[in-house]
Order: C-alpha cells, then structure tokens, then sequence
C-alpha cells in the first residue's frame, strides 16, 4: 500500500523542467517532503535562483501535490542551502544526461 508521501514523490515526478528532460525529484530539487497530522511541507529548490520557469514548476508542485493531500495545508518553501548542485540527481538521471561516464 502507497503511503501519501509515495502519491507526492509519485506526482513530483510528473513535474518536468521545460529547460531539461528530467522529472523534479530525479533532478534532485525536491530536498525534503515533511508530512504532518494537518499539514505537508515540502522543501524544494532550483538548479539556479535566476530558473525562468520557477514560478511556473511551483504552481504545477504546488497544484499535482494539493490533489493528493485535499484535507491538508500544503506549505511549500524555496531553499537555496544546501545549494544545488549535480550530485543531488537520481543515478537514472544523470543516465539519461549521460553524465555517468563523467564521474557525476
């Protein structure tokens, strides 16, 4: 049986930046997923604080995330500590950006 946090991390990765063919959470940007009796928080950064599709990947977390926690306060925070930065990506990812080969 899926727990909420399976039906989040499962929804994440429906979420894609236009900008690299890579899901969100196998891109590493989702840091943390806290899921609390009347809330969910989620911590979440960027590959760059200047992404030009920030405010865009945030409405769609924000909106494929509230469809699985309807009776729950979604808090969503943008963090910038630890920065980001290619280790954070799924072996599946670096992969597909053939940077396995690299020594990511």
């Amino acid at each position: 049986m899926s727990t909420i946090k399976d039906n989040i991390i499962t929804e994440l990765k429906k979420i894609y930046d236009p900008e690299i063919p890579i899901n969100i959470w196998d891109l590493g940007l989702i840091y943390d997923i806290k899921i609390k009796p009347k809330e969910v928080v989620i911590d979440m950064t960027f590959t760059s604080p200047t992404c030009p599709m920030m405010d865009e990947i945030l409405e769609q977390v924000k909106n494929n995330v509230q469809m699985i926690v309807k009776n729950k306060t979604l808090k969503m925070n943008l963090v910038w500590e630890p920065v980001w930065d290619m280790s954070r990506m799924s072996q599946e990812a670096k992969i597909e950006l053939d940077l396995v080969e690299q020594g990511w």
